[in-house]
């Protein structure tokens, strides 16, 4: 993915790279600095001649005008590449926002998308009884039910219908698709007879 204008975006290896560039530059500035500290302590802004105004003959001379103006060029450098650094940080943290903030919309819609494609229900599970054919199948309380068997809501009219299609079913499985914390659930539902009442529980 590049930039506008077609320029590549900033990476965190460009960072490091940046990084690596300013300790460098810091490495020569120190050595520079201690060079002129090898030169009986000439500084960068201390007399090159001696009180007549000749050049003064206990320093090399040459030696420390090279330092003082490599000093000069690398603080330039050094205070480019900062900037660079500062830039190509703001740049990366742009990006992680923005980045950030599109993975948040995708999956915003995402689940829009997800509860609009979803059934309506015609019936609620209020209770299942541990044991039970329904508690087998991996029935919850809360679990709404959007298709029974044949039953669904189009065709929903009491109770009476989900009676129906248990007794038709007894031993056989029925399909059942529920709708559970946000999401559609398949469940294999067998109606058998066990030791509680009803053939589900």
């Amino acid at each position: 993915m590049a930039e506008p204008g077609g320029v590549r975006p900033v990476t965190v290896s460009d960072v490091q790279q940046l990084v690596r560039r300013k300790d460098e530059i810091e490495a020569q500035i120190k050595a520079c600095y201690e060079l002129l500290e090898g030169q009986k302590g000439v500084g960068m802004h201390e007399p090159l001649v001696d009180a007549e105004g000749f050049p003064r003959a206990d320093i090399d001379l040459y030696q420390v005008r090279t330092a003082r103006h490599n000093i000069i060029c690398l603080q330039n450098d050094h205070k480019a590449v900062m900037k660079q650094v500062e830039e190509a940080l703001h740049k990366l943290h742009a990006r992680e926002k923005e980045k950030h903030a599109k993975d948040e919309a995708e999956a915003l819609a995402e689940a829009m998308s997800q509860n609009q494609s979803l059934p309506q229900a015609f019936a609620k599970v209020n209770a299942v009884t541990p044991g039970s054919p329904a508690s087998i199948s991996g029935l919850q309380v809360d679990d709404e039910i959007v298709e029974f068997g044949s039953v669904n809501v189009n065709n929903f009219q009491n109770l009476q219908n989900i009676a129906t299609v248990v007794q038709h079913s007894e031993g056989r499985p029925l399909s059942v698709t529920v709708i559970r914390g946000g999401r559609r659930v398949h469940v294999g539902l067998t109606p058998k007879r066990w030791a509680g009442k009803g053939l589900l529980g």
